[in-house]
């Protein structure tokens, strides 16, 4: 039986670009960073917090499709979740990190972002019903 979600998976293109746009405009912190492009597979984990019961794994888009040619690389549609998206959404705008605007959705407030690689993200505050 299937009890949590671990790790999703985020193919990019420039692993150390992705890391950088995640950790230093996104506020993540790398996990684990293993393996290495001389072995032919390197994979970085990182999550909001050391302790995030879900993490995401950055993998080099062009290794992976070298090695498993069937595997769809597109990006998943990810919603973030906290617990002050006013705050949030003003230090994305400090750091640079492309925005859409902070609206109500019904159920929180909502904003999308783009990485640097132009994949987009979304990340909202619920409310409690």
């Amino acid at each position: 039986m299937i009890n949590k979600l671990g790790q999703v998976m985020v193919y990019v293109e420039d692993q150390d670009k992705a890391v950088k746009f995640w950790t230093e405009k996104a506020g993540f912190a790398v996990i684990a960073d293993g393996g290495s492009k001389e072995q032919g597979v390197r994979w970085i984990e990182i999550a909001p917090t050391k302790d995030a019961a879900t993490t995401m794994v950055l993998h080099d888009k062009e290794v992976v499709s070298k090695l498993s040619p069937d595997l769809e690389l597109g990006t998943p549609s990810l919603m973030f979740y906290t617990d002050g998206v006013d705050q949030l959404y003003a230090d994305f705008k400090k750091r640079g990190v492309t925005t859409g605007e902070l609206v109500n959705m019904g159920i929180g407030r909502s904003f999308n972002f783009v990485d640097d690689e132009g994949n987009y993200f979304a990340v909202m505050e619920r409310v409690e019903a």
